[in-house]
């Protein structure tokens, strides 16, 4: 494997950061998980978009501009011969001190890893999966928004704890009013009949690239799609529930807290977007060669 650091393209072994990284020492940097279909980057603008807004949104300054950076992802995609997988693009604040000040760190540091991924059984997009709803509750958007695609990834991390320690692979998390704000690391979709509900980003949730794709897909292939407040018996009356992100693209929910979802079993609706979905990413993209 060949990973890019700080414009080189260099072996797995050789892939390191400093221990006073401030990306190490405090969570303090922004990443993207993107996915590579069929010889493409899949929607790497609306990533690299992401990106740096996450970094204005906590004063980090990128050293590579969008172009360089897209140049970037696609060197490491062709280093590793990469046609289908995932790649993980992080910017660190950089060395700094042991205390807090980031202005104290001058050189930020860009990572690019690509390679393969599977986050869920295969099996589970044919059944799908059983989550659970936890206690950890998703951080206050006034505290830290989780529209920031930041390292510090603690809260998803105790919530992937939870629903591990209860026996299923994904959980919801629910937002200090007690609405439903987003999977540990997926956006959640219900549906009643033909329409589609999400919960909208002030809620807790993070706007999804797949997210804002299976948007876009519902409403051409005939449903009604829209943001709205969600609570635990939304989705327990829901007609069909499921999950999307980069890893996880589509996948159908059958049971949340031991109540069966529709008929406990991937749902039509569900099913047509994420065959419309595969179909969309193998031809959309950045051509990596």
């Amino acid at each position: 494997m060949r990973v890019y650091v700080n414009g080189r393209l260099v072996s797995k072994k050789d892939a390191v950061v400093s221990v006073f990284d401030h990306g190490l020492l405090y969570g303090d940097g922004v990443f993207e998980g993107i996915r590579a279909y069929n010889g493409r980057v899949f929607l790497l603008d609306e990533h690299l978009r992401r990106l740096y807004a996450s970094a204005r949104a906590i004063a980090l300054e990128i050293p590579l501009t969008p172009k360089k950076m897209a140049e970037a992802v696609v060197a490491t995609c062709k280093a590793n011969r990469l046609r289908d997988g995932y790649i993980r693009l992080v910017v660190t604040r950089g060395v700094g001190s042991l205390g807090l000040n980031p202005y104290l760190c001058k050189n930020p540091q860009v990572i690019c890893i690509a390679g393969a991924i599977q986050l869920y059984p295969k099996e589970l997009y044919e059944t799908g999966m059983a989550i659970v709803t936890v206690g950890t509750m998703r951080n206050h958007t006034e505290a830290i928004n989780p529209r920031i695609k930041s390292l510090n990834y603690l809260n998803n991390v105790l919530a992937k704890i939870e629903a591990i320690n209860a026996g299923v692979m994904e959980c919801i998390l629910l937002n200090p009013q007690g609405f439903v704000a987003e999977a540990s690391g997926d956006n959640v979709f219900i549906v009643r009949g033909s329409e589609l509900v999400t919960p909208p980003t002030w809620c807790g949730a993070l706007r999804g690239i797949t997210r804002d794709a299976v948007l876009r897909l519902a409403l051409e292939h005939g449903y009604t799609a829209r943001e709205d407040v969600l609570t635990r018996y939304d989705l327990y009356t829901a007609d069909e529930v499921f999950l999307t992100g980069t890893a996880a693209e589509i996948i159908a929910v059958t049971e949340i807290d031991r109540r069966k979802i529709g008929e406990g079993k991937p749902g039509p609706v569900t099913r047509r977007l994420a065959a419309a979905f595969a179909e969309y990413a193998r031809h959309t993209g950045t051509p990596i060669e």
